[in-house]
């Protein structure tokens, strides 16, 4: 059962010197004025100029894998109502990852500890092709900016990409075990981080490779800047880089205090790229400035306890921040616990300002853009709509039988697709009567 919990005092930080927000607490919506982004053949000219270094059993189902109705004889400890529209049946064990196609929110690619990865219609699950040659569990799934192209990648660190017109693979490289990846928002560019600490920079198709050498520790998570020019990366040291794209060398480096004291789990940034947010197994968010690399901000929510001084490769057993992001209209960000607990925290007095309880814990969460409507999937199955504004409860989806492992969500937010260790992915239509 969903609880509204009270809200409560984020830890005492210092006040935002360099930054100023909106703290009208009667304000419904604050619209970020953005000059809109870079001309993109600006953008392809700066990555030309980059001075590059060469580097060297199929479920049972129909033949396009997907089904319009619940399935009978699937065992799993969550059996219900079936809220999907589309369910995709092609994986035969657990759906790792799932991206959307970027201009047209038409297609899906999904990868799966099957091996496999598969791109697909969200309309009727009707399979495009598959991404085949993966030989370990296929653990990032993305399209490229303008989705012509997708990427997958496997934990052994082979990354594929096809070029998604024709069908056909372009470009392959194999790395060290892959971490996270993660497409250039403005150019053909792919960026990944393994577990040597590298974080590495193709262009694709014709493979010029850049290396960011970190601490000697996996890269956890990575997330290029909105700038297209920057990169901000977490390692399970606890240490923070703000790597320069072009020149290749770190602009800010937290560390020690500065940074978290254990392997960060995830990171986001605003709109502008001006703020970035991290979050660890020490159970702490911090909010750095991407300009002066400073902590601007340290939330962590009140029934989490205290555990500091974790020693080297040390983690919470109890929690950790599993996924955050920041509103688009309000100055507020949110943080998904393994607890179950989703925070809501102004970033105007860096106060708690709601926590929402889940059943289980939270895996991932989204901002629908140009709202207060913030969507959580967690390990029971669930995907949930919350209102930050007031933490309530909007509505909730259901229709998996295990843990949902991934979620995306439609640039119009009409739809949700998930993926669990069901063998599943499912495609959610989102109904909301508040608009």
């Amino acid at each position: 059962m969903e609880s509204e919990s009270e809200s409560g005092a984020a830890a005492d930080t210092p006040p935002l010197e360099t930054l100023s927000f909106h703290g009208d607490e009667e304000i419904i919506e604050v619209v970020e004025l953005d000059p809109g982004p870079p001309d993109p053949d600006d953008l392809a000219q700066e990555m030309e100029d980059v001075d590059f270094e060469e580097e060297e059993e199929e479920e049972e189902g129909n033949e396009e894998g997907w089904v319009l109705e619940p399935q009978e004889g699937v065992v799993g400890s969550m059996e219900g109502p079936d809220d999907s529209e589309v369910t995709f049946a092609l994986h035969s064990a657990s759906v790792f990852c799932v991206s959307l196609d970027p201009k047209t929110n038409t297609l899906a690619v999904t990868g799966g500890e099957d091996d496999k990865a598969f791109v697909w219609r969200l309309s009727d699950g009707e399979l495009l092709f598959e991404c085949a040659g993966h030989k370990d569990s296929v653990t990032c799934a993305g399209f490229s900016h303008d989705s012509t192209l997708v990427a997958t990648g496997d934990m052994s660190g082979l990354l594929k990409v096809w070029q998604v017109d024709t069908k056909e693979e372009v470009w392959s490289f194999e790395a060290g075990d892959l971490e996270w990846m993660e497409w250039h928002p403005r150019a053909p560019v792919l960026l990944a981080g393994t577990a040597d600490g590298n974080t590495w920079m193709w262009k694709v198709p014709n493979g010029d490779c850049k290396t960011f050498q970190g601490p000697n520790c996996p890269a956890t998570c990575g997330r290029v800047l909105p700038d297209g020019k920057r990169a901000v990366v977490g390692y399970e040291d606890g240490t923070i880089r703000i790597w320069d794209l072009k020149q290749g060398n770190p602009i800010h480096v937290l560390k020690g205090t500065e940074g978290h004291q254990g392997p960060l789990t995830c990171v986001a940034t605003n709109q502008d790229g001006s703020l970035v947010l991290t979050g660890s197994v020490d159970c702490q968010a911090k909010l750095v400035s991407a300009t002066t690399g400073k902590v601007v901000g340290v939330f962590r929510p009140e029934t989490v306890a205290s555990q500091p001084n974790l020693g080297e490769g040390e983690e919470s057993e109890s929690n950790s921040v599993e996924s955050l992001g920041f509103c688009s209209v309000m100055p507020l960000a949110a943080v998904g616990y393994l607890d179950g607990t989703l925070a809501i925290y102004d970033l105007s007095t860096q106060t708690l300002r709601h926590q929402c309880q889940h059943q289980s814990g939270i895996v991932q969460l989204l901002w629908e853009a140009g709202t207060a409507v913030v969507y959580t999937c967690s390990l029971d199955g669930i995907v949930r709509l919350w209102d930050a504004r007031t933490g309530r409860l909007l509505t909730d989806y259901r229709g998996h039988t295990a843990e949902i492992l991934d979620f995306a969500l439609s640039k119009d937010a009409s739809l949700v697709v998930t993926t669990s260790g069901d063998h599943k992915a499912k495609v959610f239509c989102v109904q909301r009567p508040d608009r």
